[in-house]
């Protein structure tokens, strides 16, 4: 049976949570494979709407096994209140539907502290980060000094790591960011609560997911963040913490990547970005403040507004080599509806010379002009339409434009919010 991993292509906040959402009725089990609470993904059913930062997408579904693996860094009180909160929404009813890896990292009160200076210190050069100490936590976790959730059930192994750790941290908080440091004590009884509450949950998922697939279920690899926030590949330095391709299902979750069948990537109908850094096709007039507006472009974890531009084909080549996507999911189409024209930015410009592919010069992305083709927009509502052939014929044109230019079919478009609100044209769990 096939196991699928779904990546966003462009800079986050593509739409994965949708996608994951309602792909995961043909999977057995979702396995979240890398980031932190840094992640939002929001999925809006029945008129409820559920924002998620750690827990996989799957997990609103029945009888759906959801993993955290060992690529994901968890803050554990953010993890238990989202445990709180799905509990009391009626779901999660049986404790063996979520696994949270042994390996995992984990985020503290301190890696926060140190993320937040750190932005601070970094003046007009910072990243944008959210502050939620994803950052520090890797860091340390390739330093090889890390915590990992099964040192929150050895008291004496966590007050060792935690002595090491802040040691150093507690150095740089006093004496380079002249902040407040912390208590190793404290650390250690607020850490060691989070271990008693999360113990039920804790398993050998590399081993589980092994398993599984071996006894021919379905598996959906869920990422967050987006191709271009990369750490290796995005662009650096204004990218995420750790590796967000496709590639890093298998070491984030201990799968070899013979195991891995298809991916699924996610564009959005334009592109959006948060934080800091170059985006060449930025709209900063009326129309990308109406992109934000009807789209509603604010970051789930933070609500920082987003910002918004056309899409870019360039960019999004870029992300299907990096990732080799064999399915393309295309969401929040509706929200063009209405612009007289859209454009589509098919390459860049820098001193007399066109760029098709990706630049690898920092000075040449920073310093391009988009080239654009231009189509036809509509005026018809679309979010109650089911079949592609009801789209407006200016929408199936732009779909079979960007479908040209990308070289792949779409499997999925979005037409709204819901998770009804959608076109499921292949699918790649049985194709």
């Amino acid at each position: 049976m096939p196991n699928v991993v779904v990546v966003g292509l462009q800079w986050g906040d593509e739409g994965k949570g949708k996608v994951v959402d309602i792909y995961t009725k043909f999977a057995d089990m979702v396995v979240r494979f890398q980031g932190g609470s840094n992640a939002g993904h929001t999925i809006i059913v029945d008129d409820v709407k559920t924002v998620l930062h750690l827990l996989p997408s799957g997990i609103l579904h029945q009888n759906k096994t959801c993993v955290i693996g060992s690529g994901v860094t968890v803050d554990p009180d953010i993890l238990w209140q989202e445990i709180e909160a799905v509990r009391q929404a009626g779901h999660l009813g049986d404790e063996a539907l979520l696994r949270i890896s042994y390996e995992a990292a984990v985020i503290s009160r301190y890696h926060k502290a140190l993320d937040d200076a750190s932005e601070q210190a970094m003046g007009n050069r910072k990243i944008g980060t959210t502050k939620r100490g994803i950052g520090p936590s890797y860091e340390e976790r390739v330093a090889r000094r890390g915590i990992r959730i099964k040192d929150l059930l050895s008291r004496k192994t966590l007050k060792e790591k935690l002595q090491h750790n802040l040691e150093y941290a507690n150095f740089l908080l006093k004496e380079y960011y002249h902040t407040e440091t912390f208590n190793v004590d404290e650390e250690l009884d607020y850490l060691c609560e989070f271990g008693t509450k999360l113990k039920p949950f804790m398993e050998d998922t590399a081993l589980l997911v092994y398993r599984e697939i071996k006894r021919g279920r379905n598996v959906l690899f869920e990422g967050a963040q987006g191709t271009m926030l990369d750490l290796d590949y995005g662009t650096y330095p204004y990218v995420t913490s750790s590796n967000t391709i496709a590639g890093a299902a298998s070491t984030g979750t201990g799968i070899g990547p013979g195991m891995i069948d298809r991916v699924l990537g996610i564009v959005k109908a334009y592109t959006t970005r948060v934080g800091m850094g170059p985006f060449p096709t930025e709209l900063e007039d009326e129309v990308g403040q109406r992109l934000r507006d009807i789209g509603k472009e604010y970051g789930a974890t933070t609500g920082r507004p987003r910002r918004c531009g056309w899409l870019d084909v360039v960019l999004m080549r870029y992300a299907l080599r990096l990732n080799g996507v064999t399915n393309l999911a295309l969401t929040k189409l509706d929200v063009l509806t209405g612009l007289p024209k859209i454009k589509i930015c098919t390459g860049y410009k820098y001193r007399s010379k066109i760029y098709d592919e990706y630049p690898y010069s920092d000075t040449v992305f920073k310093n391009c002009e988009p080239v654009y083709e231009e189509l036809p927009g509509w005026n018809e509502p679309i979010g109650e339409i089911r079949e592609f052939d009801e789209l407006p014929a200016t929408a199936k044109r732009y779909i079979r434009r960007i479908e040209d230019l990308a070289g792949i079919k779409f499997s999925f478009v979005s037409v709204g919010p819901k998770r009804g609100d959608s076109l499921v044209l292949r699918n790649p769990f049985r194709e």
